[in-house]
């Protein structure tokens, strides 16, 4: 379909890329569609792969990581989604950044460990890391995901970053994994390590999003001194749970110390809160 055409409405379509592509422009906003033929659906993996530093030798797994069950729904019914290679992605992904921050802070502890692997694996990181290999422009989607700009949304680039670490573990192992993350992740675990002077309100949020927990909840208890010395005290919640206390000489100091109790506390009590 080489050429252009107009949908209802008016748009104009480009027609398809020597990858399978086809462009559009909607209310000024390019997107990128793609075709459903299976043989050209892995025509611009290669790429992919180049980003990633690993040739599949079954390039079906690279294929379904990146479909959406947006697209699946709409064109291709008899195909996987990636969403049980995002659950195991998960898994292989915090794995191998455990490898990571192990091998270069031994002197770490676990719970210091264990902050610093939800930051890395949030889903802010997540997807910044997912944009450093244009991992969007490989996504699968729907019409209404295309349509609704959903390919540069950071939970969809998070979800399919894990399910592409997932489809190299199934590929060729977890020396496979170790290998990439290396090479994708290594810059991002050692600045995490060296700046590890922690905004903490960020890591406690980061830590329970990784979890796919709500948001910590910041409630001030008291204040204390007249008002040209006056102290707060702020207690952080999860749902029903108090985390941590804290007291400032402003609400925002206050939820500070809060949110460093709380992460101080929370290796002892990742089991009863139902972290892991």
């Amino acid at each position: 379909m080489d050429g252009f055409r107009r949908d209802q409405r008016g748009a104009k379509l480009a027609g398809a890329s020597r990858f399978g592509e086809v462009t559009f422009r909607i209310c000024g906003v390019r997107c990128y569609k793609r075709r459903v033929s299976a043989s050209s659906e892995h025509e611009d993996l290669p790429v992919l792969e180049g980003y990633l530093g690993h040739t599949f030798s079954d390039r079906s797994l690279l294929a379904n990581a990146i479909r959406h069950r947006s697209f699946v729904n709409e064109r291709a019914q008899h195909l996987p989604d990636n969403e049980r290679l995002e659950f195991l992605g998960d898994a292989v992904l915090q794995l191998a950044v455990t490898h990571l921050l192990m091998e270069g802070g031994a002197e770490l502890s676990e719970g210091t460990l264990s902050l610093l692997r939800s930051q890395i694996v949030s889903e802010t990181m997540l997807s910044k890391l997912a944009q450093q290999i244009e991992l969007g422009r490989f996504l699968l989607l729907g019409r209404g995901e295309e349509l609704s700009g959903d390919r540069q949304k950071p939970s969809l680039l998070a979800d399919a970053y894990e399910a592409v670490f997932a489809a190299l573990y199934r590929d060729a192992g977890f020396a496979a994994v170790l290998r990439v993350a290396r090479r994708l992740l290594q810059d991002e675990v050692q600045r995490v390590m060296v700046h590890r002077s922690l905004d903490y309100k960020s890591a406690l949020q980061e830590l329970l999003q990784a979890q796919r927990r709500s948001r910590p909840r910041y409630e001030v208890i008291s204040t204390e001194g007249p008002d040209h010395e006056r102290v707060f005290e702020v207690a952080v919640w999860l749902d029903n749970e108090e985390l941590g206390r804290g007291k400032g000489r402003s609400k925002r100091e206050a939820e500070h110390q809060a949110a460093q109790a709380a992460l101080t506390q929370l290796p002892d009590r990742m089991a009863s809160l139902g972290i892991h």
